[in-house]
């Protein structure tokens, strides 16, 4: 027994400072994690509205699905969590963070890429409905090419065009711009057609990408494109992170002042609910915007709320002439109807903005929802375990040791 009162405090303080080292650890490079937003980052920023066509109404499915076929466009481009969001019954924004060509930004989102195959006449022999793939390669002299093969159904009406049109011309068209006019020099049983004169592996490469998408339904007209600098997201980012930092500093040192040792050891639950809150959203693959941030001060705010409410409850019982370890137990049993009544609305607040509002508003109902959560854990149960530990350690041999102002020794 002595033996284990004596390593007591070696264990309290080498738990407390592998928590704080595990957690600098990952904060230290959390930006290798967490993706940033296009405010944080840069990118390209559009807006687009439907019309409606002879062939297609703008309306709600037809939004549906142009996002769909927009988003599997994006995502061959390889852009980083792109956000995109209806507005209102017509329009479509589009978030790119680390894009920042706007021209090929509106080459690949707002093309209809509508393809067709016609005869001299001018009759559609198939469309990009027969596609089964597109794909770049490059012809017998390296120039650009796009390889089409149809599918069962298209394979079939493109063996029976080359027959029909054997040694005339049959044109391709993209978006009713022609873009080759090969002659017909063989019946083609296999389903397979090469479309050339492309002038670049480049937009090769995005008709490829786009015909495998598939043509969005109705146009879509461009409303706006802008181009946000990294340079501002940049900025936005450390005067951010120095305004949470500032704030944090001054949290830690209140608690340090007010609460003494208690107080350490809520600065120590302070610095793993932050790594842990970052962990969270790492996990959720979560896209961090400046509200995002926001919502992670605001909640840092009300962890320590938490631990308030807690370390009251345990001078009173302290002041009521309990020991520490009882006066500890009976005053995180006490808080806790406090803490979740504190904390119930705005867990209802920040669900009702997840479900309701979008883009970055939405990534501040997330982080702001996760810190709550995170911060009623640290403060039920880290907060708890620490100063139990410090307790049982005796570490604490007084009750007024733990630094609670009021309280006799």
């Amino acid at each position: 027994m002595k033996r284990r009162r004596k390593s007591g405090p070696f264990i309290f303080v080498l738990v407390s400072l592998l928590l704080v080292a595990v957690s600098l650890l990952f904060l230290g490079n959390w930006q290798r994690y967490l993706k940033k937003g296009l405010d944080l980052e840069g990118g390209v920023y559009v807006l687009l509205e439907a019309r409606s066509t002879d062939n297609a109404e703008a309306d709600r499915d037809a939004i549906q699905r142009s996002m769909a076929i927009i988003r599997n466009r994006i995502d061959e481009l390889g852009v980083t969590e792109p956000i995109m969001q209806p507005e209102g019954d017509r329009r479509i924004r589009i978030e790119l963070p680390g894009l920042k060509d706007q021209a090929q930004a509106m080459e690949i989102i707002g093309r209809t890429a509508l393809l067709t195959f016609k005869n001299s006449a001018g009759e559609v022999l198939l469309t990009g409905a027969d596609l089964k793939t597109a794909h770049f390669t490059r012809g017998q002299y390296s120039e650009p090419e796009v390889a089409l093969e149809f599918d069962a159904e298209g394979k079939e009406k493109f063996a029976k065009a080359t027959e029909e049109y054997l040694g005339e011309i049959i044109a391709i068209f993209l978006d009713e711009e022609l873009v080759s006019a090969p002659k017909v020099q063989s019946v083609i049983k296999n389903g397979k057609a090469v479309i050339t004169g492309i002038p670049t592996a480049e937009e090769a490469g995005n008709v490829a990408l786009m015909l495998r998408s598939g043509a969005l339904p109705v146009e879509l007209v461009e409303l706006e494109t802008r181009a946000v600098g990294p340079v501002l997201g940049e900025n936005a980012l450390r005067l951010s992170f120095q305004a949470g930092i500032i704030g944090l500093c001054l949290v830690i040192i209140f608690m340090l002042y007010y609460y003494r040792f208690a107080g350490l050891v809520a600065d120590i639950a302070l610095v793993v609910y932050i790594a842990l809150v970052f962990l969270i959203l790492v996990a959720l693959r979560t896209t961090l915007t400046l509200p995002g941030i926001a919502g992670l001060i605001l909640s840092i705010g009300m962890a320590v709320d938490a631990n308030v409410l807690i370390f009251e409850r345990v001078k009173e019982e302290l002041q009521a002439g309990k020991t520490a370890l009882s006066a500890v137990n009976a005053g995180f049993r006490r808080a806790w109807s406090a803490i979740l009544d504190a904390n119930i609305t705005t867990i209802i607040a920040a669900l009702v903005l997840f479900i309701v509002a979008s883009g970055p508003v939405r990534g501040f109902a997330v982080v702001l929802l996760t810190g709550i959560l995170c911060s009623m854990f640290s403060a039920i149960f880290l907060t708890r375990f620490l100063l139990r530990l410090a307790v049982r350690s005796q570490l604490i041999k007084n009750p007024a040791y733990l630094g609670f102002r009021g309280v006799q020794k």
